[in-house]
């Protein structure tokens, strides 16, 4: 598909054919009911409307977020913006980037409905015009974000290569990428990816799994880190037999801004303490699907993970043990997790790299 068919498919289904959720005819773009304690009551302070037109597949929201400025592509009709929104706080920012006209101004229409919602004295969102391929040509400082997010749209995107790189180079340096989205286990042919509803309900695009890594790496994403997946059900008879025996999931990532991650998970004989206290995980901290970080326990960790933790806005809630004076070979219980390993989160993760 071209970049030009790919984006009238995108403006026609999401700005025309879509009038809410129910209207999805797979479980892809749909996040399932089951969600922090801490989130439901900001989720109730969103705006029906904006939340009746959202389409996401995953929750992209990260812990330790207070004043932080955050960057949600393809923000759609703004409910995760409004919802991210609350935990920056008034010193904080949200900016949302979207292409479809429809669904940016359902954005657009409940910005001072919501900073009165939230008790804020100015309103701390703001909504732009454009394409998530394209960010540099937006009004966006390079290295001016602490944190960038994207629910379920990537996928969606002809260039996805550029994403990652525009998303890389908005990113002050331990930022982070923070994204769900929609995996295949395989390189789907060319009639699934043109098939307009297929690809309008994120599965004709959806990343080859092992594809999606390389792009991540080239675009100076060292060592991504699977959070959590489920796999998708597909119900619709006609959908299912176009897609033969693909397999798919919903999947969410974490990529940092860190130069110098190593390929590997290196042994230099280091641990972190969780001090404990950041929202939502106050007594246990997940970074990704292998390391659920107990208060209080000395966690040995690999020179990557100590760098996930030590570089970034993460530093002021644990204590740091070791150096990388000394190599000690290959971290203990190495793997790499991807979305054919489904992840359920907390429950999932183990104290390994």
């Amino acid at each position: 598909m071209s970049s030009i068919d790919a984006t009238a498919t995108v403006q026609e289904y999401y700005g025309k054919t879509l009038q809410t959720s129910a209207d999805l005819k797979t479980s892809a773009c749909c996040t399932p009911d089951a969600m922090p304690e801490f989130v439901k009551p900001l989720l109730a302070r969103i705006h029906d409307e904006v939340v009746n037109r959202y389409y996401g597949c995953g929750l992209v929201v990260p812990t330790a977020l207070d004043g932080a400025r955050v960057l949600d592509i393809g923000s759609g009709s703004g409910r995760d913006v409004y919802l991210l929104a609350q935990l920056v706080g008034e010193r904080g920012e949200v900016v949302g980037v979207d292409m479809t006209a429809e669904q940016l101004a359902v954005a657009r229409a409940h910005v001072e409905w919501h900073r009165e919602q939230f008790g804020f004295a100015r309103a701390n969102t703001r909504f732009l015009e454009g394409f998530i391929e394209k960010l540099s040509e937006l009004p966006l400082e390079p290295h001016s974000f602490d944190l960038v997010v994207s629910n379920c749209v990537v996928n969606l995107s002809p260039d996805k290569p550029a994403v990652f790189g525009g998303a890389r180079r908005l990113l002050k340096a331990g930022g982070e990428m923070y994204f769900s989205d929609v995996y295949c286990d395989r390189r789907l042919p060319e009639a699934v990816r043109n098939h307009p509803v297929l690809y309008g309900e994120c599965l004709g695009g959806a990343l080859y799994w092992n594809d999606f890594l390389a792009m991540a790496k080239a675009a100076g994403f060292g060592d991504p880190r699977l959070v959590t997946s489920r796999p998708l059900e597909i119900l619709d008879p006609e959908l299912k037999a176009a897609l033969g025996q693909a397999k798919f999931y919903s999947a969410t990532y974490r990529l940092f801004a860190i130069d110098g991650l190593e390929p590997l998970c290196e042994d230099y004989g280091q641990a972190v303490v969780y001090r404990g206290g950041a929202l939502g995980e106050e007594d246990c901290f997940i970074l990704d699907g292998h390391h659920a970080i107990e208060q209080g326990r000395v966690f040995p960790v690999c020179g990557n993970t100590w760098r996930m933790l030590h570089d970034t806005r993460f530093a002021p809630f644990f204590d740091f043990i070791g150096s990388f004076d000394r190599h000690f070979g290959i971290f203990p219980g190495c793997g790499t997790l991807n979305p054919l390993e489904p992840v359920a989160g907390a429950a999932a993760a183990v104290a390994c790299c």
